[in-house]
């Protein structure tokens, strides 16, 4: 009696230390910073500058991975966006890309509680076969491979972690109070409103049988329309669903952040030919499956982070994890469309109607307004990184932000912008640069023409091959 009533007062002082540990860690690292920007400018030496931020962009590192590693939860999330090696400092992509399925797991104990309570059979009549080590553990829950009593064939059981979903709305809060912070102080962006959608979709994941759906829903699309679909999505076991576990086809494969060692166990060479061909089709796979989820579909898998894509044989790509999907009203649909074409023929008109008609609110007074303003675009919404550029800062004097202010950004397209982001890093980690509007600007025409926005004359043939013309090596 003592013990549980001890464990509940443990719950229930859980979420203050939790907002007290966040805002003691975050005031760290951001202090941290503002103090290396005054020493540093300072220092007229460029190389002695830059040796200060890099032992900066260190420290701050360790003590991102312990806020991450440590709080768990949103935080786990946080860190699959900043270890991206196109927008953080190589030292915090180093420190951070560990943690894409490494969350702590929940013991076996329980997991055999909640599948038994949610599937309402015995642990061992369901099951021939499970192996108590999960295959990942992340940061709502984690999988295990088993076999069922009624098949041969292995299968991915997902359990839910219990407890983790108020933390995770108090996690929420605590961001959101300090991205207002941000604005304020640092970024001339609508962060808020990004975390309002951040929130809406933590709500959705948690409900397994919402995912199972968006699963079929996905697969069958990209089957239907595809003579071989771009990306593997995995079959749900109908009857083996509920809100807290979900139990689909087990895919096997190497995830794409080990893609490189994998390709030096096999004897080939990472950076020659073969290696570079392999890397375009597993890019070009992926990316395609999201221009048709995304333009012809409006319904799409808003999670490309590595932990969620596997290799398989023959460079197929797997994606897993639905717990992340967004619809597309039509407007913001066909706008994107829109936008997609104008960053393809870098036409700043459209771009310009494609931002009202998303309603994107911007304000600039700089001298090169169009310039910047296309710019910008690309950075949001295009994979593209520019030549001898390696991470996009949004925090640097060359940003973008610092010349066209962001006053508005919907919350519906935060889901866009955040795939867009994720798939840049995965190309960037690749070595490939590419434009996924020019991918893209066929199925974009066809969405437009669909509805009627363009006429037959105004469609632009595609002559050069999509590799050649698409994809590039990085610098």
């Amino acid at each position: 009696m003592v013990e549980r009533w001890r464990e509940k007062l443990a719950d229930g002082f859980r979420p203050w230390n939790r907002s007290v540990q966040f805002w003691l860690r975050a005031a760290d690292i951001y202090s941290g910073y503002k103090v290396c920007q005054l020493r540093a400018g300072l220092v007229k030496n460029l190389e002695k500058r830059e040796a200060m931020w890099e032992r900066q962009h260190e420290l701050a590192a360790e003590k991102m991975y312990s806020l991450c590693s440590e709080l768990g939860g949103l935080f786990l999330k946080a860190a699959q966006i900043l270890g991206k090696p196109d927008l953080a400092p190589k030292a915090w992509v180093k420190r951070l890309v560990t943690l894409c399925d490494n969350a702590p797991a929940t013991r076996i104990e329980i997991v055999k509680q909640i599948l038994e309570k949610q599937l309402g059979k015995r642990f061992d009549e369901i099951f021939e076969q499970f192996d108590e080590t999960p295959v990942g553990s992340a940061s709502i829950a984690q999988v295990h491979r088993a076999r069922l009593k009624s098949s041969q064939s292995y299968v991915a059981v997902k359990v839910q972690h219990p407890g983790v979903e108020h933390l995770m709305r108090v996690d929420i809060h605590n961001l959101q109070a300090f991205v207002l912070f941000l604005q304020k102080t640092d970024l001339k962006f609508d962060l808020f409103s990004l975390t309002k959608e951040v929130e809406k979709q933590v709500g959705y994941e948690f409900d397994f049988v919402r995912e199972a759906s968006a699963m079929e829903r996905i697969r069958n699309s990209l089957s239907f329309n595809n003579k071989k679909s771009p990306v593997f999505v995995p079959h749900v076991i109908k009857d083996l669903v509920t809100r807290e576990v979900l139990v689909m086809e087990y895919i096997e494969g190497t995830p794409i952040m080990n893609l490189e060692s994998e390709i030096k166990k096999r004897g080939v060479d990472p950076g020659g030919r073969i290696a570079a061909l392999a890397k375009q089709k597993i890019l070009k796979n992926l990316t395609l499956a999201y221009g048709q989820m995304m333009l012809r579909d409006g319904f799409f898998h808003a999670d490309p982070h590595p932990g969620n894509i596997l290799i398989c044989k023959g460079s197929d790509v797997a994606l897993l994890d639905y717990g992340q999907v967004k619809e597309l009203p039509e407007s913001l649909r066909l706008g994107y469309a829109n936008l997609v074409l104008a960053m393809a023929d870098s036409d700043f008109s459209r771009a310009v109607d494609s931002y009202n008609e998303l309603g994107i609110d911007t304000v600039s007074n700089c001298d090169e307004r169009e310039a910047e303003f296309l710019k910008l675009s690309l950075r949001m919404f295009d994979t593209t990184m520019p030549p001898g550029v390696s991470v996009l800062s949004p925090f640097s004097e060359e940003s973008s932000l610092k010349k066209v202010a962001v006053q508005n950004f919907p919350e519906e397209l935060f889901s866009v912008l955040r795939t867009i982001q994720l798939l840049r890093g995965l190309s960037v980690g690749l070595g490939i640069n590419y434009s996924c509007s020019e991918q893209w600007r066929p199925i974009a025409e066809q969405a437009l023409f669909k509805a009627g926005r363009l006429k037959v004359g105004e469609l632009k043939v595609r002559k050069r091959g999509l590799l050649s013309r698409v994809f590039r090596r990085g610098n």
